[in-house]
C-alpha cells in the first residue's frame, strides 16, 4: 500500500475504539494554543467596545487600544488581534471605500497649525418634529484641520445677518483663523448675477484678514474633512438625540460639539482628543474676536484690501467659470486643477497652476 508501519498501527486503534465515524480524519489543528488570548481580555475588549457605542464615539479596534490603554490595562493585544475578536463576535460595522485620486495634481495646503485652515459647511435644510409641526433649520458645521476641532450651531434660514451670528458665535469659541475652505453655496459668495458683488461671507473675511477659498464644484470630497463630520453629526446627534424645540436644538448642538472636542480621538492626531491636540501645540496663541465688538450686520462696506480665491478644474472647452463668469485659458492648462485669485486692491484676477502665475485679468469689482 505504499504506507508506514506507524500509519497502519494509527488506523487499527482507531478500528478498535469503536467509534462510528472512526475512519474520519482528526483536525490537524493544535488543542491548546500557547499564545491565544484568554476569554477575559476577550470579555474586556467586547464590553469596551459596546462602552464606546453606547458612547456615540468612535468604537474601531483602535479605539478600543486607546481606551484600554487609559485604563492601565498591560500586556495589550495587537490591532490585528482586536479586529479579530470584534470579527469572530459579529461586532464589526460596514465601511465605505475611499476616494481614488486620478492623478492629476491638486493644489496642497498647509494644515499643522491650529486655526490655519478650517472648512466650513451647510447642513440641511432638517426638520424638528413637534406636536404642532414640523420646525425647518440647518446646521452650520466647521472644522480645524490641524486639531480636528468642530464647532456647530442651528440656524433657521441661510440669509447673510443669519450666517453673520452663527460664524461670530462659532468664532468666539474656536477662535479666528487664517484660511476658511468653503464649497460655492450662495450663501456663501453671493449672487451669479452680481459675480463681482463680493458677497456677504467674503465682506467679513475680508474684513478680518481672512483668505477664502472656494472648492470646485460637483466636488464634496474637496472639503472632505467637514463632509465626515457631516455624517458623523447627522448619524450621532441628529438622529438619535429628541429635541422638540429650537433652545432644545441650541442646546444640544453645544453640547454635541463639547462632546466631541473632549471625547473623540484621532488617529491623525496620534489617539489624542482635539482639545488635547490643542494642547500640545505649545506656543500658539489664538485671535479671538473682540467681547465688546457688536456680529457684524449685513450693511459692511465692500474691503479695498485683501484676496479671496478660487480652484477649478479646467475642462477640454478650456473655461475657467468665476461665479458664472467665464474666461478662456490656453489649451497647456485644459485638465488642470489651477487657483483664481482675486487681488482686491490692484482690482485684478489672478491665475495659478502649480503656485506659478500664468495670466492676469483686470477685474473691476462692483
Amino acid at each position: 500500500m505504499g504506507r508506514s508501519k506507524s500509519w497502519f498501527f494509527k488506523w487499527l486503534d482507531r478500528y478498535k475504539s469503536g467509534e462510528v465515524e472512526w475512519y474520519i480524519d482528526s483536525p490537524r489543528s493544535p488543542k491548546a494554543v500557547s499564545r491565544k488570548t484568554n476569554c477575559e481580555m476577550e470579555e474586556i475588549i467586547k464590553l469596551t467596545r459596546q462602552s464606546l457605542y453606547n458612547q456615540d464615539v468612535f468604537y474601531g479596534a483602535q479605539a478600543i487600544h486607546w481606551e484600554l490603554s487609559e485604563q492601565g490595562i498591560s500586556f495589550l493585544p495587537s490591532l490585528i488581534t482586536i479586529n479579530r475578536i470584534i470579527s469572530r463576535n459579529d461586532l464589526t460595522h460596514r465601511r465605505t471605500g475611499r476616494y481614488e485620486s486620478k492623478g492629476i495634481p491638486y493644489p496642497q495646503f498647509e494644515t499643522k497649525v491650529p486655526n490655519y485652515r478650517h472648512q466650513l459647511d451647510f447642513v440641511g435644510p432638517r426638520h424638528l418634529r413637534t406636536k404642532g409641526k414640523a420646525i425647518r433649520f440647518y446646521s452650520l458645521n466647521v472644522v480645524d484641520l490641524a486639531t480636528g476641532r468642530c464647532g456647530t450651531q442651528p440656524l433657521c434660514n441661510k440669509s447673510g445677518n443669519a450666517v453673520y451670528d452663527t460664524i461670530w458665535g462659532i468664532w468666539k469659541r474656536l477662535g479666528m483663523l487664517k484660511h476658511l475652505q468653503v464649497d460655492n453655496e450662495f450663501a456663501f459668495y453671493g449672487s451669479p448675477t452680481h459675480p463681482r458683488g463680493m458677497g456677504p461671507l467674503i465682506r467679513l473675511c475680508l474684513k478680518y484678514n481672512i483668505e477664502l477659498w472656494f472648492t470646485p464644484p460637483a466636488e464634496p470630497w474637496r472639503n472632505g474633512v467637514v463632509e465626515q463630520f457631516n455624517f458623523h453629526h447627522q448619524q450621532k446627534f441628529l438622529d438619535r438625540v429628541v429635541m422638540k424645540s429650537k433652545a432644545e436644538l441650541e442646546a444640544g448642538s453645544l453640547k454635541y460639539e463639547y462632546k466631541h472636542n473632549s471625547r473623540y480621538r484621532y488617529s491623525k492626531l496620534g489617539g489624542k482628543t482635539p482639545l488635547a491636540a490643542l494642547e500640545n501645540q505649545k506656543g500658539v496663541k489664538l485671535r479671538f474676536p473682540d467681547p465688546k465688538e457688536p456680529v457684524p450686520s449685513m450693511s459692511l462696506a465692500k474691503s479695498k484690501t485683501g484676496s479671496y480665491h478660487l480652484i477649478r478644474h479646467i475642462r477640454g472647452d478650456g473655461v475657467l467659470n468665476v461665479f458664472g463668469e467665464k474666461f478662456t485659458l490656453p489649451p497647456e492648462l485644459q485638465y488642470e486643477y489651477v487657483v483664481a485669485t482675486v487681488d482686491v486692491e490692484q482690482q485684478r484676477l489672478l491665475i495659478f497652476h502649480d503656485k506659478i502665475q500664468r495670466l492676469d485679468y483686470e477685474y473691476i469689482l462692483r
